[in-house]
């Protein structure tokens, strides 16, 4: 009975050492470089300005080139019929 208070304490202590990292998307540049590392955790970096520039760096590592969620996107064309 003496023992379960300084497990209780242990358990909390483990389960508390090691916070979660939030994955973060630095940066407004509209392509983003995800890249997985040995051991299964990756990081995104989002410093790319084209879809060329990202699948460059890429090439041959284990990463994958995806658009920037939080940058601002060039707006598209109004695709609507012109009257002739």
């Amino acid at each position: 009975m003496r023992a379960l208070p300084y497990l209780l304490i242990v358990w909390i202590t483990m389960s508390a050492a090691a916070p979660a990292a939030a994955q973060r998307f630095a940066g407004n540049a509209p392509v983003c470089l995800q890249r997985w590392q040995w051991g299964g955790s990756s990081y995104i970096s989002c410093q790319y300005g084209s879809w060329d520039e990202c699948r460059a760096s890429a090439a041959g590592l284990s990463a994958m080139c995806l658009l920037n969620p939080y940058a601002q996107q060039p707006s598209r064309p109004d695709r609507s019929p012109r009257p002739r």
